[in-house]
């Protein structure tokens, strides 16, 4: 069985009857979503919040009942994936683009499990670029102010396209290198105008679930 598959499907163990379930995106979230769908069709009573588009549309394709974020106050467990995880399970997020939605229903979430495959374990984050969130308007003057923060700042591009998030945003890709303070650099951008959000979840993840080629899963807290 794949290292993403494993720890996507072993996270589904903390699913329990009755709770409302926030769904990831990505391709380790998507062995997840799978794996509800089965507890769904044998009998497993939830309700599901995904964090995108294409989470919503994958979770209606597998019949999983959903509901809206505006219909709860919170939410019990988010399972989710990561493109960085650090030893302080701080993470960066965004590389599919759905940061803003993903962390959104993180914050509401009483407990968030991410899964991964051993790749993505690092000792210190930054080497996968840091997606940001911003707004249309005033575009080029946050990239340029982005870039101020010592780092290469690149607008995200699909086909040849300037790539829209689901919130109609733009995302700009930031390589900083080694992040040394995670933390205050999420303030930092965060604090800029135009920035609607970055991909550094710090201080959020209360478990990570990480699958490798050994065929092993190991559980970090």
């Amino acid at each position: 069985m794949k290292a993403k598959q494993m720890a996507g499907e072993r996270a589904v163990e903390y699913v329990k009857d009755g709770m409302i379930v926030g769904l990831g995106t990505g391709s380790t979230a998507y062995w997840t979503i799978q794996k509800i769908a089965q507890k769904v069709k044998e009998g497993l009573d939830i309700r599901a919040i995904p964090t995108s588009r294409e989470t919503k549309k994958l979770a209606e394709e597998l019949d999983i009942p959903l509901v809206s974020l505006a219909e709860v106050k919170h939410i019990d467990l988010t399972i989710d994936g990561a493109d960085e995880v650090n030893r302080d399970l701080n993470l960066i997020k965004g590389g599919g683009g759905a940061l803003v939605r993903e962390k959104i229903v993180a914050f509401a979430s009483k407990k968030l499990i991410i899964v991964v495959d051993q790749s993505k374990m690092v000792d210190a984050l930054g080497t996968f670029p840091l997606p940001v969130e911003i707004v249309h308007f005033g575009a080029n003057q946050t990239l340029f102010n982005l870039e101020k923060l010592k780092c290469q700042a690149k607008l995200r591009r699909e086909d040849e396209e300037i790539f829209n998030s689901d919130n109609d945003n733009y995302i700009v890709d930031c390589q900083f290198g080694q992040i040394e303070a995670p933390e205050q650099l999420n303030t930092i951008i965060n604090n800029m105008p135009g920035v609607v959000e970055s991909g550094l979840f710090v201080e959020m993840t209360d478990m990570v679930i990480v699958g490798n080629n050994q065929g092993e899963v190991s559980i970090l807290k």
